[in-house]
């Protein structure tokens, strides 16, 4: 438990006065009033420190809300992936928890050899030559490649599928507003873009998922073909786990790969910190975002580490860089390195398949309860879309206390009316399924459903 010194009450009404506002509950009016405390914390005057700390722990002890106590089918871009044992003592190790931002090669080639190898592994998976050293997570690296790609082509109008995640797709928007780039989105039709609905001339990227967020697998073939006739670039927001046995983004002729780099052995949290996944063609290198750590040979002729091509950086090219990032998540990237070490090409392999055969089982079995429908007729890789025969959001809620986090409400991803999905989405739920379930527990969700929805 931290240690906090109180503002008094001058500090506060000065920076209240500073902002505008007359009171600290105009300053929190945006936060709903649902998750806001109505009264105090019923505390006794004077407790000691101990005290106050074993009175927390008591409630949290009361809450449902730890993932060792559920059996875990969310996902949405934040997988229940296993995290091997070696995984989290390697990436725990004070060499690479102490290490943020290595400027001075001579004194962090440890640091920077990890990240080239993270590079490596990133740029194999993707199918793409370059790779860099991550970014703060899957949504600000679309931006990055939005961004690259009005640096590439001059122009400012954005084609992104509604399949891509709603939140990335908040995001875009949200920089949007600074950039003046035009983002218009295109409706999906059964769970696939409906890519001969939109206007491709003058578009600066064709933005796609694979999977989608709904988990289907689209063919990106069509927006080979959009990039090629627009003459603007095919960006890919790929899952990195289906690359261990689906087809890269190079694969697809994509100019640019992004993704969420969670599932690469980074334990699920509230809001991270997670780590954004870049890589390109060689046309592009010069506008890649961040941080790239490169091989080069001392003076002695040794192998060496640097960071490289540092002329792209906002810090040195200022007003005229497409990107002002110049750091990237090294901790985590180090970790998606060891776990990717750690399961080698085959073990990668493993855990697709396994993921992937125990979403199609359990997809299969949940559609035969009375009622249970699937959004998507399409195929799909570790995650599916179903139609419930009642409010999504009550049934997840029945499922806890089940000891089950069922999955994802697509209304509270996407709001009731989503381009992504034909009609609204109060009934529909998400479900992913990872390496991690055993038959066992997938029979038991099917179970319990049936039970819940009886």
């Amino acid at each position: 438990m931290a240690d906090y010194l109180p503002h008094t009450l001058e500090e506060t009404q000065q920076m209240l006065s500073f902002l505008g506002m007359d009171s600290l509950d105009q300053l929190f009016a945006h936060v709903p009033a649902s998750v806001r405390l109505a009264q105090g914390l019923d505390l006794a005057p004077g407790m000691s420190e101990p005290d106050v700390a074993a009175v927390f722990a008591a409630y949290s002890a009361a809450n449902t809300g730890q993932l060792s106590q559920l059996t875990c089918y969310a996902g949405a871009g934040a997988y229940d992936h296993e995290v091997p044992a070696v995984v989290k003592m390697l990436a725990s190790r004070s060499e690479f928890v102490t290490a943020y931002t290595p400027y001075q090669p001579e004194v962090a080639q440890g640091i920077l050899q990890a990240i080239f190898e993270f590079q490596t592994m990133i740029s194999r998976l993707s199918g793409l030559p370059v790779a860099n050293a991550s970014l703060y997570d899957g949504a600000t690296a679309l931006v990055e490649a939005v961004n690259m790609a009005a640096g590439a082509t001059q122009r400012h109008k954005m084609l992104i599928s509604a399949g891509v995640h709603p939140h990335w797709r908040a995001v875009v928007k949200t920089f949007a507003r600074g950039t003046g780039h035009e983002i218009i989105e295109v409706p999906l039709k059964d769970g696939v873009t409906d890519w001969a609905s939109a206007d491709p001339s003058d578009a600066a990227a064709i933005v796609a998922a694979y999977p989608n967020y709904l988990g289907v697998l689209e063919d990106m073939s069509a927006v080979k073909a959009l990039s090629i006739s627009s003459g603007g670039l095919f960006v890919m927001c790929a899952d990195p786990l289906a690359a261990g046995v689906l087809k890269t983004a190079g694969d697809w002729g994509a100019d640019v790969f992004v993704g969420e780099g969670q599932p690469l052995g980074t334990a699920l949290s509230f809001g991270g910190p997670y780590l954004g996944l870049f890589a390109c063609t060689h046309e592009q290198i010069r506008r890649l975002p961040g941080r790239i750590v490169g091989e080069t040979l001392d003076s002695n002729e040794r192998r060496a580490f640097v960071t490289t091509l540092r002329a792209r950086e906002q810090d040195i090219r200022r007003e005229k860089a497409t990107s002002n990032v110049c750091t990237n998540q090294t901790l985590m990237a180090v970790t998606a390195a060891i776990q990717l070490g750690w399961l080698g090409t085959q073990g990668f392999a493993e855990v697709a398949t396994r993921s992937a055969r125990a979403a199609h089982y359990l997809q299969n079995e949940l559609v035969q309860i009375p009622g249970v429908s699937p959004v998507s007729t399409q195929p799909f890789f570790r995650e599916f879309a179903l139609r419930l025969p009642r409010s999504a959001s009550g049934v997840l809620e029945d499922l806890v206390g089940e000891g089950i986090l069922g999955g994802l409400s697509v209304e509270s991803l996407a709001g009731v009316s989503d381009p992504s999905i034909d009609g609204d989405t109060v009934d529909v739920v998400l479900i992913a399924v990872t390496e991690k379930r055993t038959r066992a527990e997938l029979d038991r969700y099917v179970e319990i459903l049936r039970k819940v929805l009886s």
